[in-house]
């Protein structure tokens, strides 16, 4: 069963900067749809980045340039630069057999989740 656990969130200014990091346990295989969603308050999960099991990456328009997403060895990671008021929200990983990739797949057909880690960008 896979098992993820996210680090690196917290509270900065506008124009800062941030990474994420989603730790993974207990597979053997990395062929997955690998993915950031992110959630503000009172608004649905927003897709961010995904890598699929090619490596190929796709963001959501509005992270584009400031954003880079990686996988490397068992961590998942987001550079976030340039941040600003409305990336504040509850960022999380997560992580699905192989199988169409967000934003073809739904954050809701996601399979394994880290518990989420809080990012408040605040002037």
């Amino acid at each position: 069963q896979l098992h993820l656990v996210e680090s690196g969130g917290g509270s900065v200014q506008p124009g800062g900067s941030l990474r994420l990091s989603c730790a993974a346990s207990g597979y053997t295989d990395w062929r997955y749809c690998w993915c950031w969603f992110r959630q503000a308050p009172g608004k649905e999960h927003e897709g961010v980045a995904s890598i699929d099991s090619d490596g190929r990456i796709t963001y959501a328009d509005s992270v584009k340039g400031r954003f880079t997403i990686s996988n490397n060895k068992n961590t998942l990671s987001l550079q976030m630069n340039s941040l600003k008021l409305e990336d504040t929200a509850m960022y999380y990983c997560a992580a699905d057999p192989l199988g169409a990739c967000w934003p073809q797949k739904h954050w809701y057909a996601y399979n394994y989740w880290g518990q989420g880690t809080q990012v408040t960008v605040s002037s």
